[in-house]
C-alpha cells in the first residue's frame, strides 16, 4: 500500500491493486431504507443484502479474494481423508507459526467451542484483554467466566495510546495471585475487535507469555485479525520496524502456546483452525474435531477454500496486502474526525468505529445508543454498520440490562472491497447525521433471544422518530437518496 500526495496537497491512500471481477450494487430510496429497517426489527443483522448499498456490517467471509487465490481454487484435491488441499494449508501455518500440530475447523467460533470443552470447567475464570461475543459465550456455556483486563486507556474512544488491545499485565498478576488454579488458560486477541480493533504490541505478548509460564498455564492467541495487528506492530513498534512481516509473524507466534484463527478474516476465504505444541491438549482437541466438524483433513471446510486459504496466509506477508485495511481506515477516521464526528482514535484495524455515546450524547444507556446509530444510518444512507455494544451484551444474572463500557457502530471496510468514492460518500452521509443527530431517537426490545441477542434479536423505536429523519433527508435531498 502506497500513500500518495495530489497537487493540491490533499494524502490518499493508494491501491496497489486494479479490479477485474465486481459485484452490482444498488442504493434503495430512503423511503425503501426506512421499510426495510423496520421489517429487519432495527437490526442490520436481519437487512437483506438486496436492500443493503454499502455492506459494512463485518470484514467475516466477504474479503477480497485475489487472483491467485482464486486460481489456487481450480487444484482443489477433493475427498473426504488426506486430501493434498489440507497438507498444502497445513505447510503455509507452519511457515508463519511454527507449531507441530494443525487442527481444522469450519470458522473462528468453531475452535472457540472445541478449546472451550477442553480447557475450560466450571468455576473456571478466564483474563483477557477483550472478550469477543462468541468467545464469552462459550466459556460461560461450560460454566466458566471472562476477566477483561485491558489497559485503562482501552475504553477511553478517543486516545493517543498506540497499543489499546495491551492485557493490564499488574492486573493479570493479581488475577493469578488471586484466583491460582481457577485460571486454565489467559487469552489475548490481536486486534480486539469490540473496542475497535485496537492492535496489542508484541512487547506485551511477550511479557503476558512470561507470566503465563511462571504460573504454568498456557496463553491462548485468537489471530483472526492478526494480519492488521501486524501492520501495527510494524508502523508503531520500535523492535519491529526493520522486520519483515513474517518474521514479526514468527516472533508473535513463539510467544503463545494456543492459536485459534477464523480464516474468514486472516486468510479471506471461509475456514478456520487451531495451531499448537502441546501433546496433551492436541490428542483432546483431534477427538472433537470429526464430531463437531469434519474429518481431520478438512474439519468443516471444502477443499477449495482451503486452498485459497493457503494462498491468503502467504499473501499476509506481504505489506501492500496487509497496509490496504489500516490505510482506508485511517483515511475515514481522519476525514470525519475533521467534521468533529467522535470516532475511536487511534485509527485501528477491522474498521472505522463511531462513538455512538458521544454522537448521540441526549439519548441514554436504555435507548440502545449503537444500535439507534446504526438504524439511522442505514435509512439516510443504506450502509449496514454494526452495533457492538450494549445488544451485543448479555443480561446480568439477576435479569437486569448489563450496558457497555463503551457504545460502538462499526463500520468495517473488507480488505480490497470499496473504492475511495464510496469511502467518501460514506463521510457524507455519516457527517449529515451527525449535524442532524438530534433527530435520531432511543429503541426498546421487541423480541429478546437469551444468548447472542445481537444476530436476531428485534429492536422498535420508541416514537416516531425515524419517519421525522428520513423526512429531514428527503428535505435536504430532494432526490431520496
Amino acid at each position: 500500500m502506497s500513500k500518495i500526495r495530489l497537487q493540491n496537497g490533499e494524502e490518499l491512500p493508494l491501491e496497489m491493486h486494479k479490479v477485474k471481477i465486481v459485484q452490482k450494487l444498488e442504493l434503495k430510496s430512503v423511503d425503501q431504507r426506512l421499510r426495510a429497517i423496520e421489517e429487519a426489527g432495527n437490526n442490520t443483522f436481519l437487512l437483506k443484502n438486496r436492500d443493503v448499498f454499502l455492506d459494512m456490517l463485518t470484514d467475516s467471509g466477504v474479503n477480497a479474494m485475489s487472483n491467485l487465490q482464486q486460481a489456487a481454487m481450480l487444484t482443489a484435491d477433493d475427498c473426504y481423508a488426506g486430501s493434498e488441499s489440507f497438507y498444502r494449508l497445513e505447510a503455509e501455518l507452519k511457515k508463519v507459526f511454527k507449531k507441530k500440530y494443525f487442527l481444522p475447523a469450519h470458522q473462528g467460533r468453531a475452535c472457540e467451542h472445541l478449546l472451550s470443552r477442553v480447557l475450560v470447567k466450571e468455576g473456571d475464570i478466564i483474563p483477557m484483554n477483550y472478550h469477543f461475543t462468541t468467545t464469552k459465550a462459550h466459556i460461560r456455556l461450560r460454566g466458566g467466566d471472562i476477566l477483561e483486563i485491558p489497559v485503562d486507556e482501552a475504553l477511553k474512544p478517543e486516545s493517543d495510546c498506540l497499543f489499546k488491545g495491551n492485557i493490564d499485565i499488574v492486573k493479570l498478576k493479581k488475577a493469578f495471585e488471586e484466583f491460582g488454579k481457577r485460571i486454565p488458560f489467559v487469552r489475548l486477541e490481536a486486534g480486539t475487535n469490540l473496542i475497535g480493533g485496537q492492535p496489542i504490541s508484541i512487547q506485551n505478548i511477550k511479557e503476558t507469555h512470561a507470566l503465563c509460564k511462571k504460573y504454568g498455564v498456557p496463553l491462548m492467541l485468537d489471530t483472526s485479525l492478526l494480519q492488521d495487528n501486524l501492520y501495527f506492530m510494524k508502523m508503531r513498534e520500535e523492535s519491529c520496524k526493520d522486520k519483515a512481516i513474517i518474521d514479526i509473524c514468527n516472533e508473535v507466534a513463539a510467544n503463545v502456546d494456543i492459536i485459534y484463527f477464523s480464516a474468514r478474516k486472516f486468510g479471506c476465504a471461509k475456514g478456520g483452525g487451531m495451531c499448537l505444541d502441546d501433546d496433551r491438549i492436541f490428542e483432546q482437541l483431534r477427538e472433537l474435531v470429526p464430531l463437531f466438524e469434519g474429518f481431520l483433513t478438512y474439519g468443516g471446510m471444502s477443499d477449495k477454500e482451503m486452498e485459497a486459504i493457503a494462498v491468503g496466509i502467504r499473501e499476509v506477508s506481504d505489506f501492500d496486502v496487509i497496509s490496504q485495511g489500516p490505510q482506508f481506515i485511517k483515511y475515514m477516521v481522519e476525514e470525519l474526525r475533521k467534521e468533529g464526528v467522535p470516532v475511536v482514535t487511534p485509527p485501528g484495524g477491522l474498521g472505522c468505529h463511531v462513538d455512538a455515546k458521544a454522537f448521540l450524547s441526549h439519548l441514554k444507556d436504555e435507548d440502545f445508543q449503537a444500535a439507534s446509530l446504526s438504524s439511522a444510518l442505514y435509512i439516510v444512507s443504506g450502509i449496514r454498520g454494526m452495533e457492538r455494544g450494549t445488544m451485543a451484551e448479555e443480561r446480568n444474572p439477576d435479569g437486569t440490562e448489563c450496558y457497555a463500557a463503551i457504545e460502538l457502530l462499526r463500520l468495517a471496510l473488507p480488505r480490497r472491497v470499496f473504492t475511495m468514492s464510496q469511502i467518501k460518500y460514506a463521510i457524507d452521509r455519516i457527517t449529515w447525521l451527525y449535524k442532524n443527530r438530534e433527530l435520531v431517537g432511543g429503541l426498546r426490545w421487541k423480541e429478546e433471544p437469551r444468548i447472542l441477542r445481537f444476530f436476531f434479536g428485534k429492536l422498535e423505536p420508541v416514537d416516531d422518530w425515524q419517519k421525522k429523519l428520513a423526512e429531514k433527508f428527503k428535505k435536504d435531498f430532494p432526490y431520496g437518496f
